[in-house]
């Protein structure tokens, strides 16, 4: 996303949005907008990196969370391979798996839990939670549901996830997904985590006593360490050379 590749829509179905890791992936239609209203005003000057960078920042603001500054500048690459995104954290991921997709963008432990603290705000889809409801890989062999997810959740999941369905949205943080706060921290100590990889926070004694910290901390304390990583992570193959370019239309390069 760092030089907006997810936005690029293929006819052939071979982009980085087509990927099943963005399965569900939504909010293309605004950043087209606001580059479209851009294009108007200040033509070939605001990347689409740079709305995608700017319009996270208003979401989180918008939704009660902290306003920042965000660095600016980056341009907007010019490859879009289905196959990029397989470098991604996925729902399945253990614990160690994450800190090392995390590590090899040179992302720490702090930012890993601070970023998937950002799961406080939206949904997902029923793709992301229906292995664990129905086709986890239990240790006597066969699959069932995740053991780990408390008895009166799943029955909760399960009601919203019925077998087969695909599309229907959850929300990450039950009760408070439309307020940024450290609520999602809170589910995920608990149990209530929906998706197996925020839950998987909870496997780690470094990723738990970061949690527990940020529990026990003010609010503020947070806040400021979520926008370092915020920041941090913005930075990661951010494009600013001739290699790139500042398109016209989100949705495809300049040359197509």
């Amino acid at each position: 996303g760092c030089d907006a590749s997810v936005l690029i829509r293929s006819a052939r179905n071979d982009a980085e949005v087509n990927n099943n890791k963005h399965q569900g992936l939504r909010g293309q239609d605004v950043v087209d907008a606001a580059k479209a209203g851009l294009e108007d005003q200040c033509p070939g000057v605001v990347s689409c990196a740079d709305i995608i960078a700017l319009a996270a920042r208003d979401a989180i603001a918008m939704t009660g969370g902290p306003s920042f500054d965000v660095p600016t500048g980056r341009r907007d690459g010019l490859v879009s391979n289905i196959r990029d995104a397989d470098v991604l954290p996925d729902v399945v991921d253990s614990i160690q798996v994450l800190r090392s997709r995390f590590a090899a963008s040179g992302l720490d432990d702090r930012d890993l839990v601070l970023l998937t603290a950002a799961h406080t705000i939206g949904t997902t889809a029923c793709f992301f939670v229906k292995d664990r409801l129905y086709n986890y890989r239990l240790r006597g062999g066969g699959v069932g549901s995740d053991p780990s997810i408390p008895a009166a959740f799943l029955t909760e999941l399960k009601a919203r996830c019925a077998p087969g369905d695909f599309n229907t949205r959850v929300a990450l943080d039950r009760g408070s997904e439309r307020d940024f706060d450290d609520s999602i921290l809170r589910n995920i100590r608990s149990g209530l985590a929906v998706i197996a990889s925020d839950a998987a926070l909870d496997a780690s004694n470094a990723t738990r006593a970061l949690v527990t910290a940020y529990l026990g901390a003010a609010s503020s304390r947070f806040e400021q360490d979520f926008v370092a990583a915020m920041v941090k992570m913005g930075t990661i193959g951010a494009l600013t050379g001739d290699d790139s370019e500042v398109r016209d239309v989100c949705s495809q390069f300049n040359s197509d």
